[in-house]
């Protein structure tokens, strides 16, 4: 068995190497990530913007194509040449140029440009939703930047703890006031800790580099500089009445019902009529011809498509009322957790103030003599979890302010789209 003062000293030299190692601890640049309210301002260069946006040019596109006419036709025609008998080569050749037109009768053009407007409407809305959801994952990802960088700090905070905690221990232990395997304790306490920085650490980095990405920043960043998860939300904003996905719905409704217009349009007659001049070799002479064109709608009267476009219009309606009642629904359960992180914040904040004054005091009387190590650990632990859970409550609260404004139809901590 070792002598007792080489354990004590290869204790102190433990607790020597982890305090040592904390120091080195994080990186030695920081590059601080732009505000919350400028990288909000960049929104519309995240991908899922700029998909959005190319979406209702490629709309608006269609809008103007519905809108042309459809192209005349050109034909020419020879008869009567290149046969047999008197037919021979082209002397008795006629030869007819005629020009023929789609009418568009029974507002064709009219029906088809209501669909692609209404389309239109919907792309935009669209878009409304992709950019309130990409502002949304924004401020998620800058809250949990901040918190992961928060949590690294609290855990480099308990390790200091520990190994102060230590330190005093191995002072009570080398006075022969406490035993030794108290102090083998403490040296495994701050391993843990020193484990647990690490990991958070780990957490920390990646929840930077999902921000770098999300933000579509050019550079890593590696600090917050100013806080989002310290921010309440907004007391009360006058948003519209109707949720995104709602009025999304209702415009894809009101798109489906146009089309059944489209289809009862294409069941009746397409009239073309033609005018052209033929030219008669044999006597020397041109003449007019006129025609007017339509088909017989004997088989053919687009029944099946009628009735689909109705059935998809039913659909539409089925997924308004649906959209309704749970956007209802949702935006009842978000303001409750919004109500309830609000509180939870509060709460934390004066238990965080309780267990500092109660670890402080737990350390007075530990190097007093009059309260002992365990003791300690557990009002230091208790400290550690108070902290953290003020982490989480603010967490939570930007979770609950990012669902409410998503349903409000703006972006979180701010105002409506």
């Amino acid at each position: 068995m070792p002598p007792l003062k080489f354990c004590r000293s290869r204790l102190a030299i433990g607790c020597a190497v982890v305090a040592m190692a904390t120091v080195a601890i994080g990186p030695a640049w920081a590059d601080p990530v732009p505000s919350y309210e400028e990288l909000l301002a960049r929104i519309g260069l995240t991908p899922g913007a700029l998909e959005a946006d190319a979406l209702v040019d490629a709309a608006e596109a269609r809008v103007r194509q519905a809108g042309v006419r459809p192209n005349p036709e050109l034909s020419l025609e020879a008869e009567n040449a290149f046969g047999s008998g008197p037919f021979s080569g082209y002397g008795n050749a006629e030869t007819t140029l005629s020009v023929s037109q789609d009418l568009e009768l029974w507002g064709r053009r009219s029906a088809r440009v209501g669909v692609a407007q209404a389309e239109g409407r919907t792309s935009l809305l669209r878009r409304d939703l992709a950019t309130l959801d990409a502002a949304g994952r924004l401020a998620l990802a800058y809250a949990e930047a901040e918190a992961a960088e928060r949590r690294l700090q609290l855990a480099q905070e308990a390790l200091d703890l520990t190994i102060a905690d230590a330190r005093a221990l191995m002072i009570l232990v080398e006075e022969g006031r406490e035993p030794l395997f108290r102090g083998i304790q403490a040296q495994s306490q701050a391993a843990a800790a020193r484990a647990a920085l690490d990991e958070a650490q780990a957490e920390r980095d990646a929840a930077f580099a999902r921000l770098t990405a999300v933000a579509m920043l050019p550079n890593p960043v590696t600090s917050i500089g100013a806080s989002l998860l310290d921010r309440e939300p907004p007391a009360a904003i006058p948003t519209s009445s109707t949720s995104p996905e709602v009025r999304v719905a209702e415009a894809e409704r009101a798109a489906a019902e146009s089309r059944i217009e489209v289809e009862r349009v294409r069941a009746r007659p397409n009239v073309r009529v033609s005018v052209g001049v033929r030219r008669y070799e044999a006597e020397d002479a041109t003449a007019l011809t006129f025609g007017v064109s339509m088909p017989l709608p004997l088989f053919d009267r687009n029944r099946g498509n009628y009735d689909a476009a109705q059935a998809e219009f039913r659909a539409a309606d089925a997924r308004v009322m649906a959209a309704t009642q749970t956007a209802q629904a949702d935006l009842a359960g978000a303001e409750a957790r919004l109500r309830s992180a609000n509180s939870r914040v509060w709460a934390t904040d004066g238990g965080v103030t309780a267990a500092e004054e109660a670890y402080r005091l737990s350390r007075i009387g530990f190097e007093a003599g009059r309260i002992s190590q365990l003791e300690l650990s557990s009002s230091r632990a208790a400290l550690i979890a108070a902290r953290n859970a003020a982490v989480d409550a603010r967490l939570a609260r930007v979770r609950a302010e990012v669902d409410l404004a998503r349903l409000q139809g703006r972006f979180p901590f701010g105002s409506s789209k």
